[in-house]
């Protein structure tokens, strides 16, 4: 028989033995449930697109997952135990200086810390990547703080796009230069730095000459990359400390920072015009452009931007006005002819439905015969204010506004009817000569408006005659050439006018279908005095009569004049000797006068006294 202490003990071992294997399969079960949780916690960090780091209470290295391995540069297995600013180095991408690390700042508050915008990670071998991050601190159960985990994210690509947008929406598209937002930007900035440190500043405004020739006769594509060309020229002209941008067209504003005095404008106004002036090779075009520059300075010219910027364009204009390819500062008074033509801009905008444009007429004279054959067209503006206007007075801002395109319309439209109720009133048949400008030639109805009005108002295109200035060759023969031609195919009669004061004139007779020159009056006013200038048109009169072209005198003023021109055989010619341009009802008592003297000497009859 069992005694029953050793009963007692034998039953408390097994209970023991069967608590102790219960125990034992617990803790094996929840080391397995801990390890397999630890392996979907490093497949999971593993799988997901942010870079994890995990630290000790101490801020050392625990964990890196597969993405922090990558930006940092650095194993988890040779990271673990290293301190977190040995392997987690941020610094600011401006200052290009360490910041305070995350991890630190987040085991030291217990608070959660997000990295400064614009920090970049140094990673092991020194690359560097720009990233965003956030850092938390690890409690256990009792709110501990016993490490830190740091989730951070690679936004290169982001901060890429995002320098791109910026870029763009400083920078013009088709030369990468600043546009008009950015330099407005930067000129603001240099004001504000010349004006705390007493020194100057100039800006250049800067537009191409007869740019639009080249877009218009060569294509948009050799145009932009002309701009590109000038973009390079002008930047190879100024300091890296300067800027160069594009307002837009083939406009460019150059910020000269710290000049010391107006010189230094001067030289580098100078410097563009030199590089602007060699010719562009592009598709086997030569092509050459210059420019016209307006300069204002900081602080006699202005002391904000705008008003700095405004000026020199305003001197722009005036350079523009004077030819171009030159430099003008600006004045004071420019503003005032601003405002002069701003508001004759507005005015010309409603003379043609106020019916404020009248036309004159001046006859030419067949020097052979004494008749009337032609009459030229002069447009006058009867302005309200300021009486009767010349051309001259308003033309330049007619074609520079576009307006001179409906402008010209009303002009051939109004002189064609004019003729046509003469002849309708059995006045003598005339040939109508009218001036085109180049804005005009170039304006993509211009034949078409020809063709309509001829046939609207009745008018035969053979009795019409335009009349070109050889300036306007000088800019884009091709182009001008193409419409000539065009209207030599409706059978309009073409003339060269001004001949003698370009620079090839005998290439346009040769390539172009002229009818008729026009001797410029600048000849013809000192034959009587000036042997070379009698050569000149006695052999203009005589190569004329070779190539079958009719040749008209302009600018005749005096008997003496006259009866050189009879001599030479020139053929026609017009001028105050004969008669000033008069209006449509004076002219009408002339014509009358032709009919009631069935054709006598005209000429005769209206030659002025010696």
């Amino acid at each position: 028989m069992v005694a029953p202490q050793l009963a007692d003990s034998s039953a408390r071992q097994g209970v023991e033995r069967e608590l102790l294997s219960a125990a034992n399969e617990a803790l094996v079960s929840k080391t397995e449930e801990l390890q397999q949780q630890r392996e979907l916690f490093e497949v999971t960090l593993a799988s997901i697109g942010d870079g994890v780091i995990t630290t000790d209470a101490q801020g050392r290295i625990t964990y890196l997952n597969p993405i922090a391995e990558t930006l940092t540069g650095w194993r988890s297995a040779d990271a673990a135990g290293l301190p977190a600013e040995q392997v987690f180095r941020i610094i600011a991408e401006e200052a290009q200086q360490p910041i305070s690390n995350p991890i630190k700042l987040a085991l030291a508050s217990g608070q959660i810390v997000k990295l400064p915008e614009h920090s970049i990670l140094i990673g092991k071998h020194g690359e560097c990547t720009p990233v965003d991050d956030s850092t938390a601190p690890i409690r256990d159960a009792k709110g501990n703080v016993v490490g830190a985990v740091v989730v951070l994210r690679d936004v290169s690509a982001a901060r890429s796009a995002s320098l791109k947008i910026s870029h763009q929406a400083q920078h013009d598209g088709l030369t990468d230069l600043p546009n008009r937002l950015l330099l407005n930007d930067r000129l603001t900035q240099a004001i504000a730095a010349a004006h705390r440190h007493q020194h100057q500043l100039a800006v250049l405004f800067l537009d191409l000459d007869r740019f639009k020739h080249i877009n218009d006769s060569l294509g948009h594509e050799i145009g932009d990359r002309v701009l590109q060309a000038v973009a390079q020229r002008v930047l190879k002209c100024v300091r890296s400390s300067d800027t160069v941008s594009r307002q837009g067209g083939d406009e460019f504003v150059v910020l000269l920072t710290e000049i010391n005095d107006a010189q230094d404008a001067t030289l580098c106004a100078e410097k563009i015009l030199a590089a602007l002036s060699k010719p562009y090779l592009l598709n086997e075009h030569d092509l050459y452009t210059t420019a016209s520059i307006g300069i204002a300075s900081f602080p006699d010219d202005g002391a904000s931007a705008e008003i700095l910027t405004k000026h020199a364009d305003l001197a722009m204009y005036r350079a523009k006005r004077e030819g171009g390819n030159m430099y003008r500062f600006f004045e004071a008074n420019m503003q005032r002819h601003a405002h002069e033509r701003q508001a004759l801009e507005s005015s010309l905008h409603r003379a043609i439905e106020r019916r404020e444009f009248v036309l004159q007429y001046q006859p030419r004279v067949d020097l052979m015969t004494g008749g009337l054959v032609t009459v030229e067209v002069f447009l006058r503006w009867s302005h309200p204010q300021r009486g009767l206007l010349a051309p001259a007075q308003f033309m330049r801002i007619a074609e520079e506004s576009s307006l001179i395109v409906p402008i010209g319309r009303w002009v051939l439209r109004a002189a064609c009817r004019q003729l046509r109720a003469w002849r309708n009133a059995g006045l003598p048949a005339l040939r109508l000569a009218i001036n085109v400008s180049a804005v005009e030639l170039r304006a993509k109805e211009f034949l078409d408006n020809v063709r309509a009005v001829t046939v609207e108002e009745g008018w035969e295109p053979e009795n019409l005659e335009i009349e070109i200035n050889e300036a306007l060759l000088a800019d884009d023969i091709e182009g001008v050439g193409t419409v000539l031609r065009a209207l030599k195919d409706l059978g309009v009669q073409l003339a060269l006018d001004d001949f003698g004061i370009g620079n090839s004139s005998l290439t346009h007779l040769r390539r172009l279908p002229f009818d008729i020159l026009k001797i410029d009056e600048s000849f013809v006013r000192d034959l009587a005095t000036d042997t070379d200038n009698a050569s000149i048109v006695s052999a203009v009169i005589t190569m004329s009569r070779n190539l079958n072209i009719r040749i008209v005198a302009e600018g005749v003023e005096t008997r003496a004049q006259l009866e050189f021109l009879r001599q030479h055989r020139c053929g026609e010619a017009q001028g105050n000797y004969f008669c000033q341009p008069v209006g449509a009802e004076e002219l009408a008592r002339m014509l009358e006068g032709m009919v009631l003297t069935r054709g006598a000497d005209l000429q005769a009859r209206l030659e002025r006294n010696p």
